[in-house]
Parts: structure tokens; C-alpha cells; sequence
């Protein structure tokens, strides 16, 4: 049984250490694709952007599809759809047909999401949260290995395309190795009428609880999202460093993801609750952002940007499996308002950050930043009463 278990669990993760490489795929090889789509880096942005929108309009049905038939069809469907918009981009003749593969792999992703996340939580049940946070791991593995890939092939003159039909292979692949194996079903109400869910003292409130959740999926990904788009613009500014080094703070943030994630996996539900994290990492973040606004010294920024990795890497995952632990009945539903609620930050924050950029300048952009950190934190510490008062001591 412990074997099948993991069969399971690996071929999901297999589907996410891809999927690390799929988040910057596009970006990475935009001087291709601008010449093939012959546009220019802000057309490419448009078709990343895409993915999002893709992701925001089918979360909600995904999340439905996983309570109503299972995980599994998902889980495979997400692989298949992925690998379609892998062949289809180097493909692609035109701007437009790209635009609609974009459009698909956000399809992909939040099927992928709806049905991975509580099928974890099904298979492990007394770790849900570190198997959740280890998607993020593989995540991060995966989005590490794929500059040297395409590093390879640009120093053998080889097609930049293959980048994209090696991942496409192992989808593929993948598909015909998770079709052999069992995913858990779902927990249904016994014959006596008595749930199998966790023990609370009372009935969690949507409105309070999953409220606060919303709001930390949200701002969780909104933090993570302005830290890598803005950290090297704002190194250059603030600190004067050149671009070479301002864009190594992406490194070190990495780093700082990838070490959060691998420590999560290990001292969660041993030592850590899920919702102390939700509470811990957020006011770590508020602790950094303000440093990194006051004291404008090249090595004063490479710590914090590893803080920044440590401390915005996991709140996602931890929060969805905070979300399928209390409203248990309906994990893929509410697997996919969080994933929603994650979208929507994904596509705002850019916009909404490249106007501050405009209009006030790179150093409001982190005080806007800020002021995501503190509605973050108080989503969380709204939260740490509410479930130490559902579950009393065990908070």
C-alpha cells in the first residue's frame, strides 16, 4: 500500500517538476520567439499573461470537476493538455495561434492544481502539508534545470524547440504511468451520518476562515509575483548595482525558496503546524521589506532577498491544504477558489505594479509590497485565532 502510495504521489510531482519549467519557458527564450511571432518582448508578456487568464477562467470548473469525478481524470488530462501547448508553441507560425496554446497550458495548470493538491491531501493525510509544500520543491528543481537545458542547446546550434519537446515527451509518458495507478477516493459521510474529518470543537464558517484564506492565497502569490518581477529594477536603483549583479539577487532568492521549501517538508506536523506558517512567514516578509527599504547596501540586499525566497516560498501550498483540511467535504471547490484567488493576483500585481513604476517610481513599488504583507498578516493572525479556537490546543 505505502508503495502504490508513492507511485502516486511521484507521478504527480513529475507532472509539477515540469511544470517549474513551463512557468518560464516562454521568457526564457523570447529573442526566439520574438523573431518566429516577429513581435517584440512586450508581445511575448501579452502570451505569458495568457497562461494567467487561462488558469483564472477554468479554476472554478476544475475545482467542481475534481469533487464531481474524481482527481485522477484531472490529474492525467492536465498532462496531456500541457503537452499539446509544449508542441504547439516552437510550432506555432503566428502571434495568434500561440496566444490560444498560452491559453490552454493556464487550462492545464489549474486542472492540474484542482486535482493534485487534494489527492496529496487524501494519499497523506498526516503530512498533507509537507506533500503540498513539496510541489513547490520540485517546482523550483525544475525551473533551475531548465536555463542549463536550453544553455546546451544554444552552444550546440540545436533547435531552441527541443526545449520544449523533451518536457512534452515525459508528459506524455506520463500520461500512460499515472493511467496505471490508483488515486484515493474521496471522504464521504459514513452510514451512522458521522464525517470523517479532522476533530474541531466546532463547525468552520466559510466567511471567517476560508475568508481568510482567500485573502492569504492572494496576497501570498501578489508578494511572490512583485519580488521577481521588481528585486533586480529596484537593486539597480536604490544600491546602484549594475544589472549583472542586481539580477543575481534572483539567485539568491531562489535559494531561499528552495531551502524554505526543503525545511518545510521536514518540520511540518513534526515540530510545525500549517497555520503557524501562514502567521510566521508573512510578518518575516514584513520584517524584510522593511529593511530592505531603509538600508540600501549591496550585501544588506542579497540577504534579504534570500529572505524574501525563504519567506513568500510555500504560503500557497500550505494554504490550500489549510483550506481542504477545514472544508474537507469539498477540497477540489475549494482548491480552485484559492487557486482563483491566486490567479487573479498573478495578472493584477504586474499591472498594477508597472503603473507604480510609471507614475511614482520602483521604490513605492516595495511599499506597495509592504502594504500587501501587512493585509497578508492579518489574514493570518485572523486566521491562527479562528483555528486555535476550532481546534483548541491543537493550534
Amino acid at each position: 500500500m505505502k508503495t502504490t502510495v508513492i507511485k502516486t504521489a511521484s507521478g504527480m510531482y513529475i507532472n509539477y517538476f515540469f511544470l517549474g519549467m513551463v512557468n518560464i519557458i516562454l521568457a526564457s527564450n523570447m529573442s526566439s520567439l520574438t523573431k518566429q511571432w516577429n513581435t517584440d518582448p512586450t508581445g511575448i508578456s501579452y502570451v505569458i499573461a495568457a497562461i494567467g487568464f487561462g488558469k483564472l477562467l477554468t479554476y472554478g470548473i476544475s475545482g467542481v470537476l475534481s469533487d464531481k469525478i474524481g482527481r485522477k481524470p484531472l490529474v492525467i488530462a492536465s498532462a496531456g493538455i500541457m503537452a499539446v501547448f509544449l508542441v504547439g508553441i516552437p510550432l506555432s507560425p503566428s502571434y495568434e495561434l500561440a496566444f490560444v496554446f498560452a491559453l490552454l497550458a493556464g487550462v492545464a495548470n489549474s486542472a492540474m492544481d484542482a486535482g493534485t493538491y487534494p489527492a496529496l491531501t487524501e494519499l497523506f493525510p498526516a503530512a498533507s502539508g509537507s506533500a503540498n509544500v513539496l510541489v513547490k520543491a520540485f517546482m523550483s528543481v525544475g525551473a533551475t534545470l531548465l536555463p542549463l537545458l536550453i544553455t546546451f542547446l544554444s552552444d550546440h546550434s540545436l533547435f531552441y524547440g527541443f526545449a520544449f519537446y523533451l518536457p512534452a515527451a515525459v508528459y506524455a509518458l506520463n500520461i500512460v504511468y499515472l493511467s496505471t495507478l490508483s488515486f484515493p477516493k474521496k471522504q464521504k459521510p459514513t452510514n451512522s451520518g458521522q464525517q470523517e474529518s479532522p476533530a474541531f470543537l466546532s463547525e468552520p464558517v466559510f466567511q471567517k476562515e476560508g475568508t481568510a484564506l482567500i485573502i492569504i492565497g492572494f496576497t501570498s502569490t501578489a508578494l511572490f509575483t512583485v519580488s521577481q518581477i521588481w528585486l533586480p529594477s529596484y537593486a539597480q536603483k536604490s544600491a546602484g548595482l549594475a544589472e549583472s549583479a542586481s539580477v543575481q539577487l534572483l539567485s539568491y532568492y531562489s535559494i531561499g525558496s528552495l531551502t524554505s521549501v526543503l525545511l518545510l517538508a521536514v518540520l511540518l506536523n513534526r515540530w510545525i503546524k500549517p497555520v503557524m506558517i501562514t502567521l510566521l512567514y508573512p510578518v518575516i516578509t514584513l520584517c524584510t521589506l522593511a529593511v530592505m527599504l531603509t538600508v540600501h547596501v549591496p550585501v544588506v540586499l542579497d540577504i534579504t532577498a534570500f529572505f524574501l525566497g525563504f519567506s513568500t516560498a510555500g504560503v500557497f501550498q500550505i494554504t490550500i491544504t489549510l483550506m481542504t483540511e477545514l472544508f474537507w467535504k469539498r477540497k477540489g471547490t475549494v482548491t480552485g477558489i484559492v487557486a482563483t484567488a491566486s490567479s487573479i493576483a498573478s495578472i493584477l500585481l504586474p499591472i498594477a505594479t508597472g503603473l507604480i513604476a510609471k507614475s511614482e517610481g520602483i521604490a513605492h513599488i516595495f511599499m506597495f509590497d509592504f502594504g500587501i504583507a501587512v493585509i497578508g498578516t492579518a489574514a493570518a493572525a485572523f486566521l491562527y485565532y479562528r483555528y486555535k479556537k476550532l481546534t483548541g490546543a491543537q493550534a
